[in-house]
């Protein structure tokens, strides 16, 4: 007989856990409280620029072995594109020099030991210094376990921790950030070739999700959040969505795969972080150059990194607290200006159509404090688990963390039989 599984979400963490078990023949219902599916990461038409935009730009590398095996199982690995090589063009616009960091196609960092393939003016001895971090603790800041200066610091480790940590690096957990370095800088070229979703993140990540799993049989309820958990013993008994009371079988299992703030409402007493950084992204119609690479890092500037895509350039910014309130059409030229520089526009063209997108609690705050507040997978009930990028995964909020949450909630599951 199949058993029936009820997932609570239907973000990339939720959709993950939901693959996994209709692929091992559970009855799936999936129950989202919004109007749509994909969580923080979707895509949507936008009028302002009469395009399919994302709401962020997440960048996958070819070392996420979690989010490449659930593209995999829903047949959307093609969908995944970048460039042959690990190679990452930079540009730092305060002075207009260009680098190409070259990390090769091996399994160990042996580009560490080529003068042309690493960052500009750095020696070997600038990378060694960086070996603290891999084994530090989480509960250790990053300030602490590196010296957060230097032009290897500016030029590579900065951006990198900035966008993995969505904290200012310095004051973000060690731990997160040497999970970061080992899965990617000292895994190789092999685990860090960029791959971004040229078609948009809800046709490569989300909308065949819905399809296989609707395939198999899955109800998929929008609009239906749950409002209370109704505990019978050390099991959940009955989920209560407002209009409808849903009672659960001796055999049946929730999978709870909302934001911190619903769960902590949901299960009185769980510890989750309380603290949220934003992130900033800016959509521009317009054609890229000819020449533009697919991911561009920039320093020395108010953008950080700059995405090529039909149409579209796109821009994030990590860490956008200070940039939540400014006035959009104010932080749309300043964000335009050093596009401009990086893409290498002439002058000062006028402003495109463009579109400023604010998630202002795009992640947890990637700090030691607030990772110490992250639950794991399972729950004082035998029949609940948890899923999310918040929960206590072993990376910061990223892609790869919401999939490898949900993997751990569905394997947890299949243990139960």
């Amino acid at each position: 007989m199949q058993k029936n599984v009820h997932i609570i979400g239907a973000g990339i963490s939720g959709l993950s856990a939901a693959v996994r078990l209709a692929n091992a023949n559970y009855r799936v219902h999936v129950h989202e409280a919004t109007q749509q599916t994909g969580g923080r990461c979707r895509s949507y038409f936008d009028a302002a620029t009469n395009l399919t935009i994302d709401n962020g730009n997440h960048l996958l590398l070819s070392g996420n072995r979690h989010a490449l095996a659930y593209a995999k199982s829903i047949g959307t690995e093609a969908g995944l594109v970048g460039p042959k090589a690990a190679q990452f063009p930079f540009i730092d616009i305060s002075t207009g020099q260009r680098w190409q960091l070259d990390l090769g196609d091996g399994k160990l960092p042996l580009w560490v030991f080529d003068e042309a393939r690493r960052v500009p003016d750095t020696k070997l001895f600038d990378y060694l210094a960086l070996m603290p971090l891999i084994w530090a603790g989480t509960d250790k800041l990053v300030g602490n376990a590196i010296a957060c200066k230097g032009t290897l610091y500016q030029r590579l480790v900065q951006p990198l921790l900035l966008a993995a940590l969505n904290v200012d690096p310095p004051e973000g957990s060690a731990g997160l950030a040497g999970a970061i370095v080992r899965e990617t800088l000292l895994a190789g070229g092999q685990a860090c070739r960029p791959l971004i979703a040229r078609d948009g993140l809800s046709a490569v990540l989300v909308e065949p999700a819905i399809k296989l799993l609707q395939d198999k049989g899955a109800s998929i309820q929008l609009g239906h959040e749950l409002r209370e958990l109704v505990m019978k013993g050390n099991d959940v008994g009955e989920l209560k969505f407002g209009g409808d009371t849903i009672a659960l079988g001796p055999d049946d299992v929730v999978v709870l795969a909302v934001p911190p703030r619903p769960a902590a409402a949901l299960l009185p007493g769980l510890k989750t972080p309380s603290k949220f950084r934003a992130i900033v992204n800016a959509h521009f119609r317009f054609d890229p150059p000819k020449d533009a690479p697919p991911i561009l890092g920039v320093v020395g500037g108010l953008v950080e990194w700059l995405f090529a895509f039909p149409q579209r350039l796109s821009v994030t910014i990590s860490n956008g607290d200070r940039l939540v309130d400014m006035p959009r059409e104010e932080l749309a030229l300043a964000i335009w200006r050093d596009v401009c520089k990086a893409a290498g526009l002439p002058g000062e063209l006028p402003l495109p159509p463009w579109q400023i997108v604010r998630e202002r609690r795009a992640t947890f705050e990637a700090t030691p404090e607030q990772n110490a507040l992250r639950p794991g997978t399972t729950t004082s009930f035998k029949n609940l688990f948890l899923a999310g990028d918040w929960t206590d995964t072993g990376l910061p909020a990223t892609i790869e963390g919401s999939v490898r949450s949900g993997d751990r909630a569905a394997d947890l599951v299949l243990a139960r039989r």
